[in-house]
């Protein structure tokens, strides 16, 4: 069966050299006799991997020394209250800017352990573009700002990151990770689930500067207390051995692409055939501003819900898959990750225009 193009928004299709490489590897791992699936996460062949993925992820991404990078489970979702119980260690306040669902998830849960502020919103406008951050709204004395960079279902990012006045920013870059360079040391911690751009759902991970850890809340959990966590290599409790593997065969294919400026630059050039096209059509719209657009996830919808169910029917029989909209907005959503050919989108657009043709 031909493989198809996959927009999900996560789990996310994967680069297929990658794939060829971990269905080489399945039964016999460079000669180890087994499947990295079955190995034992202690033993010697195993700690080159994860410890390969780690020192990947710094080089790859430019992760200054002074930063821990930890592998952890339980999705980003668990790390909404993994960082008020780790980063809530002083004030015992925090902002929060609401973007989108997965922020407000995360105010939510954090509003259990402190004193938390909402210090911008957009769902007046069902989260279709980025808060502006006053100064005069910001908690001066607060322990971390919190935002999400990428927000998945809405289409939106933060294409500048807002002023804290020194509070450490936190980042949840799920859906953004490796997509372009960044600057880590712009930011107190940035965290995100793997299964967009860097592996198969079931890995977490957290950079985090070494200065704000070392004091969680007395009920953390231990797997949860990124000290803990760091001083064992991530290895307090068994890690997810697939997931970080398949991490470090992405970071590979990315170092040898070029690096994360050519990702971008691909990147953007995806991005821009869609949005165009978008832009020119008299069928499909684009609900965002336009300054806010993210380079990840494009929404659209069609005049009716008539139509944007046709369109992700035909689209499917034809091949591309995954169109569907998240069930809160509507439409229609093409994710368009790292792993996503040039091809697959310039396909994609040619489709859109036929179908407008056609109806």
């Amino acid at each position: 069966m031909a493989r198809v193009f996959n927009f999900s928004a996560g789990p996310s299709m994967l680069p297929e050299s990658v794939l060829n490489r971990a269905a080489a590897e399945m039964l016999d791992y460079k000669g180890s006799g087994q499947s990295v699936m079955e190995m034992s996460h202690r033993s010697k062949v195993y700690e080159e991997i994860i410890f390969g993925a780690q020192e990947l992820f710094r080089e790859v991404l430019g992760v200054p020394d002074n930063y821990k990078i930890i592998f952890f489970q339980g999705g980003a979702t668990l790390q909404f209250a993994g960082i008020p119980m780790n980063l809530l260690n002083g004030s015992g306040k925090a902002d929060y800017v609401l973007s989108g669902q997965f922020s407000t998830n995360a105010y939510n849960e954090a509003k259990k352990y402190g004193d938390v502020k909402a210090v911008a919103s957009s769902k007046d406008k069902t989260f279709s573009y980025i808060p502006e951050v006053k100064k005069e709204d910001l908690t001066p004395d607060a322990d971390y700002f919190y935002i999400c960079q990428n927000n998945t279902i809405y289409g939106t990012r933060f294409t500048e990151l807002p002023d804290t006045n020194g509070v450490p920013l936190v980042a949840d870059v799920s859906s953004c990770f490796l997509s372009e360079p960044m600057d880590v040391s712009k930011y107190g911690l940035i965290f995100g689930g793997a299964q967009k751009n860097v592996a198969p759902a079931g890995l977490t991970i957290v950079i985090v500067r070494e200065d704000l850890i070392g004091n969680a809340g007395p009920d953390t959990p231990t797997v949860m207390d990124y000290k803990i966590m760091a001083e064992n290599d991530s290895m307090k409790n068994t890690p997810p051995c697939w997931s970080i593997y398949i991490c470090k065969l992405v970071l590979e294919w990315i170092k040898n692409l070029g690096g994360l400026s050519e990702i971008k630059a691909r990147n953007e050039m995806k991005a821009k055939i869609l949005y165009d096209f978008l832009d020119s059509s008299k069928m499909f719209h684009n609900p965002v501003n336009p300054k806010d657009r993210s380079m990840m996830n494009v929404t659209f919808v069609a005049p009716t819900d008539e139509l944007n169910a046709q369109f992700v029917k035909a689209a499917a029989e034809a091949g591309f898959v995954n169109l569907k909209g998240h069930r809160s907005v509507g439409g229609m959503r093409a994710s368009i990750y790292n792993a996503m050919p040039i091809e697959g989108v310039e396909k994609l657009v040619e489709f859109m225009k036929a179908f407008e043709a056609a109806n």
